[in-house]
């Protein structure tokens, strides 16, 4: 039994030699708290984003799509509150000059050496930049640090141009930028991350409704389409003197990472805090006007918010595993790495592997493979090494099955199909392989 500590050292040594997650700018000695995602983990990445668009999106009436810009108008931060208030209480240790949060501390004296620390000062988290060829007051502007303003600085247009009916959402994935003052544990917390948002525009009688289904839906993607085991998620009720004036009811989603438990993602009920407030700074009429009623008014609104980069993490976390597996001779048995990816997530759906090069099963193992590419799977051909080193690598990036290419295919086009999980093996007609493939991601 590893424990979490290790665990933790495990995965980022495996994501790294994998090709899931890389340090960034290497070459250079590395950016702290910077990561590039290599192939498997773009793929995973993308896997999961794709996943969630399809569910809230696609798969409902009640919810559109839409994209904005990482770099809007300053007055946004303004209305936001932002420039204003979004702002980590920050202290210095006057012995070593390590940076630390303020309220992330539990004593008066540095974690680190046991100095003296500075008075705490406010430290906004908002990465400021110049728009045009000038650089003084009139030209700055800010990265988002969330997404979920571009989708009240939109309303208005939406509003007006898709007819919907209230309740109804607007959805949002994309990057954020925040200058974190103590980034940290691989990708969990980075200055740059990716958020999948949506913004529920109920009336305000409806919003205790819509708060209590949209934290349905956050628990039932936990479960059912990232099979993360409920008792590693906690539902944080955030009490009143701790979550945000405006927010009238606010649950934190947390994991039990190996670092502890942290948020993953959240939901809150923003009131019609936001509208108010764009409403007054801009002076357009931001209300709803019900037909039905012939009541205008502004909407209330139910956040709920998923961190894509902080799944990635855990979705890696919590289907690594350890086991055993037989040695090459199948006499003994050796310590096997393994990602139980849920297959509609994992980079890889199914590997081609000829037992050997020569003899023409390298020719029909690549036959195979494009085969099952022009069908949609995403599929890896590998002829190199041994057989037994090959199952290995496949089940280190998590791909759930390895088709094995051997004599007897020759004889009665069969072909072996390795489950990564149960480690059986079936023997299959390569006429049907397609079908059988497809029934098991269905």
């Amino acid at each position: 039994m590893i424990s979490p500590e290790q665990k933790m050292e495990l995965l980022v040594s495996l994501c790294k030699r994998r090709g899931f997650v890389y340090p960034d700018s290497e070459i250079y000695g590395g950016f702290a708290n910077a990561w590039d995602y290599g192939p498997y983990g773009v793929e995973l990445k993308n896997n999961i984003r794709d996943a969630w668009w399809k569910r809230f999106v696609h798969g409902r009436e009640d919810v559109i799509g839409i994209e904005t810009p990482i770099i809007q108008h300053p007055k946004v931060w303004e209305a936001s509150g932002h420039i204003a208030t979004f702002s980590d209480p920050l202290v210095d240790c006057k012995k070593c000059h390590h940076r630390f949060r303020a309220d992330q501390l539990e004593t008066n004296h540095c974690p680190d050496c046991g100095g003296e620390l500075t008075e705490s000062r406010h430290f906004n988290l908002m990465f400021q930049t110049h728009i045009g060829v000038t650089q003084d007051a009139s030209s700055i502007a800010y990265l988002r640090p969330e997404t979920a303003a571009g989708m009240f600085t939109t309303w208005k247009n939406v509003r007006d141009s898709m007819r919907k009916k209230m309740p109804f959402g607007v959805a949002q994935i994309g990057r954020a930028f925040r200058n974190e003052i103590t980034p940290g544990n691989f990708i969990f917390r980075t200055r740059e991350f990716e958020q999948m948002e949506i913004e529920y525009f109920v009336k305000p009688e409806d919003a205790p409704r819509a708060f209590e289904a949209w934290l349905e839906e956050q628990k039932t993607w936990m479960t059912e389409v990232l099979h993360v085991d409920p008792s590693h998620v906690v539902y944080h009720e955030i009490a009143k003197e701790d979550r945000a004036f405006y927010s009238d009811r606010t649950i934190d989603t947390e994991y039990l990472y190996p670092f502890g438990q942290k948020e993953l993602y959240g939901i809150a009920n923003r009131t019609n805090y936001d509208l108010s407030r764009h409403q007054e700074f801009s002076g357009e009429d931001l209300r709803w006007f019900d037909q039905d009623t012939g009541e205008r008014f502004l909407p209330y609104v139910i956040e709920p918010t998923w961190g894509l980069s902080r799944t990635v993490l855990v979705v890696l976390l919590e289907h690594f595993d350890i086991d055993e597996a037989s040695t090459a001779d199948g006499e003994d048995k050796e310590p096997r790495m393994v990602l139980r990816l849920p297959p509609r997530l994992a980079p890889v759906k199914v590997a081609i592997l000829p037992l050997q090069k020569k003899d023409g099963l390298a020719d029909t193992g690549r036959a195979l493979a494009r085969d099952l590419r022009q069908s949609g799977l995403i599929v890896e051909y590998d002829e190199s090494g041994s057989i037994g080193k090959r199952y290995r690598r496949q089940d280190e990036i998590g791909t759930p099955w390895c088709v094995t290419i051997d004599y007897q295919t020759k004889d009665d086009q069969t072909v072996t199909v390795r489950d990564r999980d149960a480690m059986t093996q079936e023997r299959i007609a390569m006429s049907d392989l397609k079908n059988v493939l497809q029934s098991k991601l269905a």
